[in-house]
Formats: structure tokens, sequence, C-alpha cells
């Protein structure tokens, strides 16, 4: 991914007066999910849930969703920030606000949200702030985009759960933004299931080898 490391200064969310204007067209993106098969842009079928988070590299994060058994789909987009429907070059500028996100769609009669919140939370260090890694800049800051006054719940109470173990095995606060979930713009083509269509390919994202007591049985 040619432009990870070309702007390591931005991390400082741009003011949305400066915000690139973007444009009004959507990305295009394949009509099915290269995994899963299932639709990617929906709509979905009824009983089906939607969650989105962000940390870091969204190759990466995708796929530990797309593996999680009772996720219907996956897709990797641009959220909360100013520009509508940026391109990767762009919000690579640091000039659109927004953090590479991913879209699970899910069957919350297989997986429930708080599982998924564990995977979240057990695949990355969420107290990095600007940055995941080597990775540096507003677009892999962490976040938590939740859908319901239950997910922001969960999702709160998941943090707070998370951060007495974090701070138990030594690490700072955690800088994870928990808000009501904004607008999801899909990325381009090539980034959705990377990694399935590059086994190879770069994955910037890691965890702290601490455990969320999310999800787990018995907690």
């Amino acid at each position: 991914m040619v432009f990870r490391f070309l702007h390591p200064e931005k991390s400082s969310m741009v003011e949305p007066e400066r915000a690139l204007p973007g444009r009004d067209t959507e990305m295009p993106v394949p009509p099915a999910h290269f995994v899963l098969e299932h639709e990617l842009r929906g709509p979905y079928p009824e009983g089906l849930e939607t969650a989105m988070f962000a940390f870091g590299c969204f190759w990466g994060a995708e796929r530990k969703f797309w593996q999680v058994d009772g996720v219907y789909t996956t897709a990797v987009g641009y959220a909360a920030g100013f520009t509508p429907n940026p391109s990767y070059e762009e919000v690579c500028s640091g000039r659109t606000g927004h953090t590479e996100a991913v879209l699970v769609v899910f069957d919350p009669a297989v997986v429930s949200y708080d599982e998924l919140l564990q995977v979240f939370w057990e695949a990355h260090d969420p107290t990095q702030g600007m940055r995941q890694g080597n990775d540096v800049g507003t677009q892999y800051r962490s976040g938590v985009y939740t859908y319901s006054d239950a997910q922001q719940a969960a999702a709160v109470a998941s943090r707070d759960m998370f951060q007495g173990r974090l701070t138990a095995a030594g690490y700072g606060d955690i800088t994870t933004e928990i808000v009501p979930a904004p607008e999801f713009f899909f990325a381009e083509d090539y980034h959705q299931q990377y990694l399935a269509k590059n086994p190879g390919g770069y994955c910037g994202i890691g965890g702290t080898g601490v455990t969320c007591p999310i999800g787990v049985p018995g907690v």
C-alpha cells in the first residue's frame, strides 16, 4: 500500500472548513464479497444487524471479521470524517478527517455484538491515539461506531472493562472514539477483501495480548 508511510505528520484532525470537497459519486464496488459471496452493499436479509469498527489498516481489520462465524458480509471504507465519497489518496492526505473503517453485517442469532467487540479490542492496541503500529495518521485511529443505544452501551461497558485489564498489564488509557455511526463511504474496489486476493499483502494491525472479558464464557 504505497501511501501508508508518506504522511507521518498527519496526526491532527483537519478542520471541517479545510477538508477536501470530495464528490457526489459513490465508489463502485464488487456486487459480492470475495470470500463470503454475499452482497457487499446490500440490501441485506431481514434479521441481520450492522456494526462498524476502525482499528488501523482496514485490510487486516476486515479479515478479522470475515473469519467470524455468523458474519454475513464485510466491507472496507471511510468513516467519521468530513469529505463525501473520498478516495484513498485523499484520506491518506490527512485532509478528509476519515478513519479506515470496516462495516460488519452479522446474524445476532449466531454471533453477538459483544463477541464482535471482543474481536475488535483484542485485535489492536487501542491506546495509541492517531496511529496503529507503524501506521501513523488520523486515518488509523481506533473507533466503534454504533447503530443503536444498546450497541453504544455495550461498547462503553466493554471499553471500561478492557481498560482495567490493559492498566493491569501496563498500558495507558484507551483512546478509542465511541460515537453513533456516521455515514460509511465504501472504499475502492481493490481494497475490498484485499488480503483474500493478496494473501501475502501488508497487515499492520496487532493486538496487545490482553484478553477482553466481553464475550468470554462465565464473565
